[in-house]
């Protein structure tokens, strides 16, 4: 029953690259929540959910693998679904952290399904978090950046406004999208992508008269006077 390729040894193996996958995703897991996110952004609370969540998608889509019913592949890949249902019942996300979401969902799938080829399921898992080191680095894009901005004056004219929203920020504008113009109380809500210049700024939207609570979605609206 010892020899090569008996059932003793066949359900050792299979235990084994389980054992492996657990490990794998573990560690993916781990690097991916306490090596990237939280030394970044600095949000327990998504910390305990990303956990959660993992370990939660582990451990559903390892019994439902082993389940031998034929549907585990299917009903571990609607444990997806999970992700619109949190973002309908809590507070909004923003975008990357939708991002870290997502991967921590894809790392459970993949360290709970049986397979015989572990090396793939963990090269897939180091990509993973490869792919979120480069794309949430500080560095990437580092002068791109979005505001909220509360004008205190009316600016209905599109060309009128980015000029002005380059004069006050000190920096080009890539996108300006009109969210309210209010001609009563002489204001303007805008949403702004921009560039900033390499260096330090001369001018930036801190230096605004007064700044308003954060606005959905993590920005922050900034009142500017002219």
């Amino acid at each position: 029953m010892n020899a090569a390729g008996s059932p003793h040894n066949r359900w050792k193996d299979y235990h084994m690259a389980q054992l492996a996958l657990f490990l794998s995703d573990i560690a993916a897991v781990s690097l991916l929540v306490f090596g990237l996110y939280f030394p970044r952004h600095r949000r327990k609370d998504l910390v305990v959910a990303y956990l959660g969540v993992n370990v939660g998608v582990l451990a559903v889509a390892s019994a439902l693998s082993s389940g031998k019913t034929g549907a585990g592949i299917g009903l571990g890949m609607a444990l997806f679904g999970v992700l619109s249902i949190i973002r309908l019942r809590s507070t909004e996300l923003d975008q990357h952290e939708v991002a870290y979401y997502f991967s921590a969902l894809a790392l459970g799938l993949l360290g709970g399904m049986q397979t015989t080829e572990v090396w793939r399921s963990a090269v897939l898992m180091g990509l993973i978090v490869a792919v979120l080191f480069v794309g949430d680095h500080p560095r990437m894009m580092r002068n791109h950046r979005r505001q909220v901005m509360v004008l205190d004056t009316a600016l209905p004219d599109h060309t009128a406004l980015v000029a002005y929203l380059e004069q006050t920020l000190g920096a080009r504008v890539h996108s300006a999208v009109v969210q309210r113009v209010d001609l009563v109380n002489d204001t303007t809500l805008v949403d702004v992508r921009y560039r900033c210049a390499p260096g330090p700024h001369a001018k930036n939207a801190n230096t605004a008269a007064h700044a308003e609570p954060a606005a959905p979605g993590g920005t922050t609206p900034v009142a500017v006077r002219p």
